[in-house]
């Protein structure tokens, strides 16, 4: 693909000349389009494995780097400062997208599935994939270039995190069906496989091990391979004893997630989307 050996080139520069920023210009609007369609993805799964396209990265901070700051206020009351390179996704009707009225945002450079519900306020940053019908519940974001798969409920206040940079670095995946509680947070490339359901409150990063009390497994990061929830895995909020002296001397406990069981017809039932919603 031409555009991601020009992203490639241009990325490894320097400070860019007037006319390699005008080149940059175009190249990052192209690479916004594609972004828009899901024609290409900041991560992809390939072989069973997911994979970040690193060139779609770089693209997006090359947009950042070229970026000059600009006043983008709707009116003197709602004044707003931000890279002219970033904009806001232009929706319309023909989308199939709800977004309800009441100060959510939508970046410029993702893609937004059918069926997609948006509810105020919330924020999906730029290089994100939001597949069909997945629910972005109030005060919920989702970071720059996380993969949603379809079906996804992120209920209210949970974050996203995303991931641009270490470039190499996957960003969060979550897969499809997946039920992700309010106020919990996922980040740091953290892979939350089909069917999962992570309880409220439920913090995973990268760094964090999740003991999984069903089948006797700790799962955690590694060099080479991020933290990944298993298929169908129910994860809640937890804790384990600290077993230094001082954590046993003032009976002292640290926060880690649990999964206390693996999905039935009963968690089914109690995580189901409410289609009359739709």
């Amino acid at each position: 693909m031409e555009i991601r050996k020009e992203i490639e080139l241009l990325f490894g520069k320097g400070k860019l000349t007037a006319k390699e920023t005008s080149r940059a210009s175009l190249i990052f609007k192209e690479l916004i389009k594609l972004l828009n369609t899901g024609k290409v993805r900041a991560a992809e799964k390939k072989n069973g494995a997911w994979q970040a396209n690193t060139w779609v990265k770089k693209g997006i901070l090359l947009g950042f780097r070229i970026g000059r700051l600009k006043d983008v206020s709707i009116n003197s009351n709602f004044r707003y400062f931000d890279k002219h390179t970033l904009k806001l996704k232009a929706v319309k009707l023909s989308d199939k997208i709800r977004e309800v009225p009441g100060g959510s945002a939508i970046r410029d450079g993702c893609y937004i599935g059918k069926g997609v519900i948006c509810m105020p306020p919330m924020y999906i940053n730029i290089g994100a994939y939001v597949d069909d019908n997945t629910l972005i519940d109030s005060h919920a974001l989702v970071g720059s270039c996380a993969q949603l798969g379809k079906n996804i409920h992120v209920s209210a206040a949970a974050q996203i995190g995303g991931v641009l940079e270490p470039i190499n670095s996957v960003p969060v995946i979550i897969e499809d069906d997946v039920m992700i509680g309010g106020n919990a947070g996922i980040y740091e490339g953290t892979i939350v496989s089909r069917r999962a359901v992570i309880g409220a409150g439920c913090i995973i990063t990268g760094s964090t091990p999740v003991y999984d009390s069903v089948r006797g497994l700790v799962y955690k990061k590694t060099k080479d391979t991020p933290l990944v929830i298993p298929e169908n895995a129910v994860v809640v909020a937890g804790s384990r004893p600290l077993l230094s002296d001082f954590g046993v001397e003032n009976k002292l406990s640290i926060y880690t997630p649990v999964i206390i069981k693996y999905r039935d017809e009963k968690t089914d039932a109690s995580t189901a989307l409410e289609e009359t919603l739709r």
